[in-house]
């Protein structure tokens, strides 16, 4: 595979399509694309090629959920489909578990934005208008404090991801809402 497809959203998002069936999984993916994307911006990096690292760091999970295949099984996937190394560890690292360090920008914004973009997209979901355009970065850092709410996102990957890229928590927050704002008919928020 050339460079390019790497760099091809279209045949990235063909690749997310065919292994992903949830709507809830492909607003995810298009929610940490859309954070990343501003990060990619932000410090001046390669937008096409960060996007697609973030389109596609889940793609596996609905056919691999668990730690031991996910998101390993993806890589190999994507091995198989000529993508490189890099672009597979980038992948791979968003997982504490991997062994794949965080050592760029690249894996250390996938993985700050990974959780977060989960997190507002479920504080979206209890604004009384269900729209991003309610959601402040107060009202998330509240439902942060709020253990029953969002139980399954891991609020030490949101605080440890902004430490990990060096930025205040209520910048990336920030960062992250404004991102899919710019996102919400796609993210459907």
């Amino acid at each position: 595979m050339s460079a390019e497809n790497m760099r091809d959203r279209e045949f990235c998002h063909s690749i997310l399509k065919e292994y992903t069936m949830s709507d809830a999984l492909l607003k995810h993916a298009y929610a940490v694309e859309a954070c990343v994307l501003a990060y990619a911006e932000k410090y001046g990096e390669d937008v096409e090629y960060w996007g697609n690292v973030a389109l596609l760091h889940d793609f596996d999970y609905e056919r691999f959920p668990s730690e031991e295949e996910h998101p390993a099984e993806g890589s190999k996937i994507l091995a198989e489909k000529g993508f490189d190394e890099e672009f597979r560890n980038a992948i791979l690292s968003h997982a504490n578990y991997s062994g794949v360090p965080r050592n760029n920008l690249l894996r250390k914004v996938l993985f700050a934005c990974d959780e977060l973009a989960g997190f507002i997209t479920a504080v979206t979901y209890v604004r009384p208008s269900k729209s991003i355009e309610e959601v402040q970065v107060k009202s998330v850092k509240k439902k942060m404090k709020d253990k029953g709410f969002a139980r399954a996102v891991n609020r030490e990957d949101i605080i440890n991801g902004a430490k990990e890229l060096e930025v205040e928590l209520d910048a990336h927050i920030d960062c992250c809402i404004n991102a899919m704002k710019r996102k919400k008919d796609l993210l459907g928020l």
